[in-house]
C-alpha cells in the first residue's frame, strides 16, 4: 500500500513538472510575439536568464491559480453569471500581473490588456496539458468513465443490481501460453494475475486442436464448433477460393457454418457483447468484430467501435500519445536488435511499427473502453480479445523483452477492468483465457534458405526462384488496420488461383498446406507419386519438416516421415514414431483434422525440438502458432474458484471425468456452463433471431 501511495505521489509530481515546463515554453513564445509583454530587463538578458524568468513567472502564475482562484470563484458565486463571465478574464489577467511582479529584479512586465490575453492562453495550454496527462492515468480514466456511466444510468433509469445474478467478463489474451503466463506472474511482470493466482482464481492449461490459431480456437470457443477449420488459411477446391480467418468475408462464412452445425447462435446470445473478436458469438452488442465487417448496416460494421471511442476527445488524446510512443518504442527496439545482431530476427521495417502500435495501443484502448462500458451498463456476458502480445511475439519472439513489456501493459489493463468491476452496477466474475500459445524458433526460410513453396516446387520439378521469397505473414492486426481505415481487405493471389496446374502452398505458422486444384477431391498419395515422384520423399526427408499427412488409396490416411516411415492414421500413438517429440494429444488431433472435408491434399508440420521448444514457421514469424509442437498448443484458462471446475463441466453422461481439457469446443462447453450457473440456461436462437439476419 505504501509503495502504491508513493507511486501515485510521484506520478502527480511528474504531471506538475510537465505542466510547469509547457507553461514556461508558452510564456517564452508569447513574450517573443507580443510587443507589450517582456521577460527581460531593459538592457537585455541572456537566454538562460530569460528562461529562468519565464519559469519563475509560469510557476508563480500556476501557484496563484491553484491557491487563489478557487477562493475567488467561491466568493463570486453571488455574482450574476454574465458578470462573472466577464470578470473571469479580468481576474485571470490580474493574477498574471501579480505573478510578474513576483519575479526578482522586476524583469517581467505587461500591459493590462496584454496580461488578460497572455493569462487566457496560458490557462488554456496548462489545462490541455494537464488533461492529456491525466487521461493516460488509469485511475483518472476509470473515474471519468464511471461518471459518464452514472449519467447514462440516470438518463435511462437503470439502477444498481449488485444483489442480482453476477455478470461474466471473459478476457482473451491472444497468444499467451500457459507457461508464459506463469512466468510473467512469477517474475513480477503481471502483478494483477499474480494476485489472482494467490487469491480467488485457479489456473489450468488446455490443449488446442492441430490448428492452434485464433480462427479455429475462437470459433470453437464462441460458437461451439470449429469443424472443418484445418488452418488459418486453406484452399477450397469447389469454389477456387482461399479461406483466410482474418478476412471479413471468410470469418462471416465460418461463423455461418458453425451456427448451422450447432443450430445455436453462440455463447453470447443472452445479453452479450463481443469486443475485438473475429466472430460475434451471437452477441447483440458488437465492436471491432471482424465477421461483422463484411455486413452493411448500422451497428454491424467493425469500425463502429472506433467511432464510438474516438468521439470522446479525451480518448483521442489518451490514445494518440500512447500510439506515438509505441511507434518510437518499436523503432528503438528493432534498431537495438539489429545492432546487437540478435538471432533469430526478421525484418520489422516499413509499416510494421504503425501496425504494432495499432494492435498494442489503439485496439487495446478501444476494446478495454468497450468492456468497461459494458460493465457499467450491467451486461450479462462480455467476451473481449486483446491481441497486443500475439502481434509483438510474432516479430520479436514470445520470450523477448519486447513481448514481456507488452504483458506488463496488458496487466495494467486487467487491473483497470478489475477496479471497474468494484464500481459496476452488478457483480462481475472475471475469467481470463487464451486461444493458443506461441512457440519460438527461426523461420523455415531463415534456417534453410528456401521457403516451403520453393521446396514444393523443387520436389514437383517446377522452376524455383534463385532468391527465396518471403512468405506473407498472417496478421489479424494488419487486416484490422485496413478495416479501421476504410480500406478494403486485399483479395490478391491468395484469394483466387490463376493456374490450376500449379500446387497451392499456404502457411499457417509451422503448419503448411499443399493443394492441387486440378485434382478433383482430396488427392491420394498414389496420384501424387505418379505425377511428382520426388515430391513426398523430398518433403518427408527434409530436416526442417516433422511429418506429412496424406491419403493413401490402399492404406487410408497415413503419416509420412523421414527414412521412409509410414504410419496409418488409425495406428498413430503419442510419443512414438513420427509423433515421438510432439507430446500428448497429437495423434487424436491429427485423426480429427483428417476427417475434415477441406483438409489439404498434403498437410505439413514442421520439425519440433523438445529440448529448446523451437519450431520453424513457414511464414515470417519468429514466434509462431498454427500447428503442433511446444507451447503453441498449451493456452490457459484462469477462473474464479466459485465456478465449477472445468473438468467437471465437461464430464460426460457416463460420469467419466477427463484428465485434461482438450479442444476449443470443450472450452465452449465450460464457459456456457458457467454462464448457465449464474443466469439460468441460455436459449438457442431461432433462425429469424440469429444475429446479422436482415
Amino acid at each position: 500500500m505504501g509503495d502504491r501511495r508513493w507511486r501515485r505521489a510521484g506520478s502527480a509530481l511528474m504531471r506538475v513538472i510537465a505542466v510547469w515546463a509547457v507553461s514556461t515554453l508558452t510564456m517564452l513564445a508569447l513574450a517573443g510575439i507580443l510587443p507589450d509583454f517582456r521577460l527581460q530587463s531593459h538592457d537585455g538578458d541572456s537566454i538562460t536568464k530569460t528562461a529562468f524568468t519565464a519559469a519563475w513567472g509560469a510557476g508563480a502564475f500556476g501557484l496563484l491559480s491553484a491557491l487563489v482562484w478557487p477562493v475567488l470563484v467561491r466568493a463570486l458565486l453571488i455574482v450574476p453569471a454574465l458578470v462573472l463571465g466577464a470578470l473571469v478574464f479580468f481576474l485571470n489577467g490580474s493574477l498574471l500581473l501579480i505573478a510578474l511582479r513576483l519575479i526578482p529584479d522586476g524583469r517581467g512586465a505587461a500591459a493590462p490588456e496584454t496580461a488578460v490575453a497572455v493569462a487566457a492562453v496560458m490557462s488554456a495550454v496548462a489545462s490541455a496539458t494537464s488533461t492529456a496527462l491525466a487521461v493516460r492515468d488509469d485511475n483518472a480514466y476509470r473515474r471519468r468513465l464511471s461518471r459518464l456511466a452514472d449519467r447514462r444510468r440516470r438518463r435511462t433509469g437503470t439502477g444498481d443490481a449488485r444483489g442480482g445474478p453476477p455478470g461474466t467478463v471473459f478476457i482473451q489474451l491472444d497468444g499467451v501460453g500457459h507457461d508464459a503466463l506463469l512466468a510473467a506472474a512469477a517474475g513480477g511482470v503481471m502483478p494483477t494475475v499474480a494476485h489472482w493466482l494467490a487469491g480467488g482464481h485457479r489456473l489450468m492449461p488446455w490443449r488446442t486442436d492441430w490448428s492452434s490459431q485464433t480462427g479455429a480456437s475462437q470459433l470453437g470457443i464462441l460458437h461451439g464448433s470449429n469443424h472443418d477449420v484445418p488452418a488459418f488459411r486453406w484452399y477450397e477446391k469447389e469454389t477456387g477460393l482461399v479461406m483466410v480467418s482474418s478476412k471479413p468475408a471468410s470469418a462471416l462464412e465460418l461463423q455461418r457454418r458453425a451456427v448451422a452445425r450447432t443450430r445455436d447462435g453462440g455463447l453470447l446470445t443472452l445479453d452479450g457483447a463481443s469486443r475485438g473478436n473475429l466472430f460475434s458469438g451471437g452477441a447483440a452488442q458488437l465492436a471491432l468484430v471482424l465477421s461483422m465487417a463484411a455486413r452493411r448496416g448500422k451497428g454491424r460494421r467493425s469500425r463502429a467501435g472506433y467511432f464510438a471511442y474516438f468521439s470522446d476527445p479525451a480518448n483521442a488524446v489518451r490514445t494518440a500519445g500512447s500510439f506515438a510512443a509505441e511507434v518510437c518504442r518499436e523503432i528503438a527496439q528493432s534498431t537495438r536488435s539489429r545492432l546487437r545482431k540478435e538471432t533469430p530476427r526478421i525484418k520489422r521495417g516499413g509499416l510494421y511499427p504503425f501496425i504494432r502500435a495499432f494492435a498494442t495501443v489503439v485496439e487495446r484502448d478501444v476494446v478495454v473502453a468497450a468492456v468497461i462500458g459494458d460493465m457499467f451498463a450491467g451486461r450479462t456476458a462480455v467476451y473481449a480479445d486483446l491481441v497486443a502480445y500475439d502481434e509483438v511475439a510474432h516479430h520479436s519472439g514470445p520470450r523477448s523483452r519486447d513481448a514481456e513489456k507488452v504483458l506488463a501493459r496488458l496487466d495494467r489493463a486487467l487491473a483497470l477492468i478489475a477496479k471497474v468491476a468494484e464500481q459496476a452496477p452488478r457483480t462481475y466474475r472475471i475469467v481470463l483465457l487464451s486461444d493458443h500459445g506461441q512457440s519460438p524458433g527461426n523461420t523455415f526460410a531463415g534456417a534453410y534458405g528456401l521457403t516451403l513453396k520453393d521446396l514444393v516446387r523443387a520436389g514437383s520439378g517446377l522452376p524455383v526462384p534463385r532468391r527465396a521469397q518471403r512468405t506473407r505473414s498472417a496478421s489479424e492486426a494488419r487486416d484490422a488496420v485496413r478495416i479501421a481505415l476504410h480500406r478494403p481487405v486485399a483479395e490478391g493471389q491468395e484469394e483466387r488461383v490463376a493456374k490450376p496446374s500449379d500446387p497451392i502452398v499456404l502457411a499457417s505458422g509451422n503448419l503448411g498446406l499443399i493443394s492441387f486444384p486440378d485434382i478433383e477431391g482430396r488427392a491420394s498419395q498414389e496420384q501424387l507419386e505418379r505425377r511428382h515422384p520426388a515430391l513426398l520423399s523430398t518433403l518427408a526427408n527434409h530436416p526442417g519438416i516433422g511429418f506429412l499427412l496424406v491419403r493413401s488409396e490402399r492404406h487410408g490416411s497415413v503419416v509420412l516421415a523421414r527414412d521412409g516411415v509410414r504410419v496409418p492414421v488409425a495406428e498413430l500413438a503419442d510419443g512414438e514414431g513420427p509423433l515421438a517429440a510432439y507430446g500428448p494429444g497429437a495423434a487424436d488431433a491429427i485423426r480429427r483434422t483428417d476427417t475434415f472435408p477441406h483438409v489439404a491434399d498434403v498437410m505439413v508440420n514442421s520439425m519440433y525440438d523438445p529440448g529448446t521448444g523451437t519450431v520453424h514457421a513457414f511464414e515470417e514469424q519468429i514466434g509462431s502458432h498454427g500447428g503442433l509442437g511446444g507451447e503453441q498448443s498449451r493456452p490457459f484458462l484462469l477462473w474464479p474458484r466459485e465456478l465449477t471446475d472445468p473438468l467437471d463441466a465437461v464430464t460426460g453422461e457416463d460420469g467419466e471425468r477427463p484428465d485434461e481439457l482438450v479442444g476449443a469446443e470443450a472450452v465452449h462447453r465450460v464457459l456456457r456452463r458457467w454462464l448457465q450457473e449464474a443466469s439460468g440456461p441460455q436459449v438457442p436462437l431461432t433462425e429469424d433471431e440469429r444475429p446479422g439476419r436482415a
